[in-house]
């Protein structure tokens, strides 16, 4: 493959009209909403229309944790959905939408890679077809409500201390994160602390991608929890009457949208939460609107499966009634090898010591998901400097833990070097061995369901939570919230709270800071260890290297 970088090859991409793409799925064009010739949603009355048919294969493709090596996990989505195309499957691929956040910041863009990407790549990852402001301005018109009912006389009584709705803004800004607002006298209303999230963490956002249709969206919006009395009892969107104006605001952005890869397959990309800060999937509409449309989807969770793949399994599939029919677990020996104590610097030499030592991540990312009754298959994403030597210690690895692991080369040669792993895919989703189940059961208490993630899933010992937040749970178990599931916010560097214990940690304690309650998007949100619900800017974010080049052309985006 030539050394050209992700947007040199979006650009160049051969892309077909949106419409050509629609019929392909059987979208008729009168269904699409064309947001220009290479996107557009698809509306609500031909989703509607589908409800009858069977469902597709559903494959999730999740990582082991991730390094700043990059895992590549995007890029294998997208692969293994043109590589099911390539030999013969109507298959479309189901991924989140960018935010401006990771973009300018550190992490880049969320589209894929090299040979394995969907277009169009800039829009993308900027600002798309307007679902990220659509989100963010619905969740700060809610709180402009709730601000403006206190300074017009406060008839529900909200005890101004007591207001837990923050505003968001889609950018990593840490300034924002604490902050007092309505200073400067009476005419500015009532002085308090109060802070930004990011957008992905808004739970307008979580609400956006759990809905079922504009009339779910109302409700779960209404149901959102923005305040409470001095009396602690809730106060809901619903009181404030912002439900129907933050629904008006949303009705385009709720509509999946329609692009296509490299290879002219169909993707639909909509919706974007974190999976470190919240549930981390995209949309349940355009994942079953996928469904009914293509015999194979693919869809992603973001970062490990410690985070994305536990709750795509435990909050997404148990709202939607999804129920995966295979995982793939993304894996690199680069990754392996910072795992195993490897600087970032060292990556490109073999080294196969390190990469035993590394393994042990991704065995127990294997055993974990296997605890859901999903058979996994581990896709090498493989990099030229990986030796062959390398790759048998991980398909030896992950042999021990009766897994398969097959090397995969989209990011160089596209679908054609995803053939092998399409193949066995389709071959184990077509057998139809999955006995999916969540980790835990509705009627299990909340700080219980948080023990059963943190002994399962992360293997620690123990969770820190103070009387406070205990205390918190119980209310809201009494308050009638006790059936919803968890949703953890940690760090994605590793399985424990602590970004810098790599590999497979034992014997570590999980430290609950906060507890947030999502009633709308219908989840307990667990903030452990340091973990920021506003990201910051690195040092030198990546928004330094983005500009116009002569030619007007977006460069520095990847």
């Amino acid at each position: 493959m030539s050394h050209k970088s992700d947007i040199e090859i979006a650009r160049a991409a051969d892309k077909r009209p949106i419409q050509e793409i629609g019929a392909r799925l059987g979208i008729p064009e009168q269904s699409l909403v064309p947001y220009g010739h290479d996107k557009a949603k698809v509306s609500q009355d031909f989703i509607d229309s589908l409800a009858g048919r069977p469902d597709g294969r559903l494959i999730l493709v999740t990582a082991i944790t991730p390094t700043p090596a990059g895992e590549g996990k995007t890029t294998t989505t997208v692969g293994l959905t043109d590589g099911l195309n390539r030999i013969g499957k109507k298959a479309a691929v189901c991924i989140r939408e960018a935010s401006l956040g990771p973009c300018f910041g550190m992490k880049g863009g969320a589209a894929g890679g090299g040979r394995a990407q969907v277009v169009p790549m800039e829009d993308m990852n900027l600002h798309f077809t307007g679902d990220f402001h659509a989100i963010t301005a619905a969740h700060n018109l809610l709180s402009a409500m709730i601000d403006n009912h206190i300074y017009w006389g406060n008839e529900l009584g909200i005890d101004e201390r007591r207001v837990t709705w923050r505003r968001v803004m889609d950018m990593n800004d840490r300034a924002l994160r604490d902050m007092v607002v309505s200073l400067g006298g009476v005419a500015n209303g009532f002085p308090r602390q109060t802070g930004f999230d990011i957008t992905v963490a808004s739970e307008v956002m979580a609400i956006l991608c759990l809905a079922n249709d504009l009339a779910d969206l109302q409700k779960r919006l209404g149901d959102i929890i923005v305040a409470y009395t001095r009396e602690r009892e809730p106060i809901l969107a619903r009181d404030i009457g912002a439900d129907g104006a933050m629904t008006v605001l949303l009705k385009d952005a709720m509509q999946p949208n329609l692009v296509q890869t490299l290879e002219n397959n169909p993707a639909f990309v909509h919706g974007g939460p974190f999976a470190n800060i919240a549930h981390g999937a995209n949309s349940i509409i355009a994942t079953r609107t996928a469904l009914k449309l293509a015999d194979y989807v693919v869809t992603e969770a973001g970062f490990g499966a410690d985070l994305g793949g536990e709750k795509f399994m435990d909050i997404v599939c148990r709202k939607a009634g999804f129920a995966p029919d295979v995982v793939v677990l993304v894996a690199t020996v680069r990754a392996m090898k910072m795992n195993g104590g490897v600087a970032r610097a060292d990556l490109g030499e073999e080294n196969v010591a390190a990469v035993a030592e590394g393994c042990p991540n991704m065995s127990r990312h294997i055993a974990n998901l296997k605890q859901f009754g999903v058979p996994v298959v581990v896709a090498i994403n493989h990099f030229v400097t990986d030796t062959e030597a390398e790759i048998e210690v991980i398909r030896e690895s992950a042999a021990a833990q009766g897994a398969e692991a097959i090397v995969a080369r989209h990011w160089e040669l596209g679908g054609a070097g995803a053939e092998e792993l399409a193949t066995r895919v389709a071959e184990i989703a077509d057998a139809q061995v999955a006995q999916f189940a969540p980790l835990y059961t509705d009627d299990l208490g909340l700080f219980e369901k948080i023990e059963v993630i943190a002994r399962r899933i992360y293997h620690a010992d123990e969770v820190l939570a103070d009387k406070k937040i205990r205390a918190q749970l119980r209310e809201w178990e009494a308050a009638g919230y006790g059936h919803l599931p968890i949703c953890m916010a940690k760090t994605q560097y590793s399985f424990s709270t602590d970004p810098n214990l790599r590999g497979a940690p034992t014997g570590h304690s999980v430290p609950i800071r906060e507890v947030r309650l999502s009633a709308g998007a219908g989840f307990i949100v667990v903030i452990c260890g340091a973990i920021m619900t506003m990201p910051g800017l690195p040092s030198k974010p990546a928004a330094l290297g983005i500009h116009l080049n002569e030619a007007g052309e977006i460069e520095g985006l990847f």
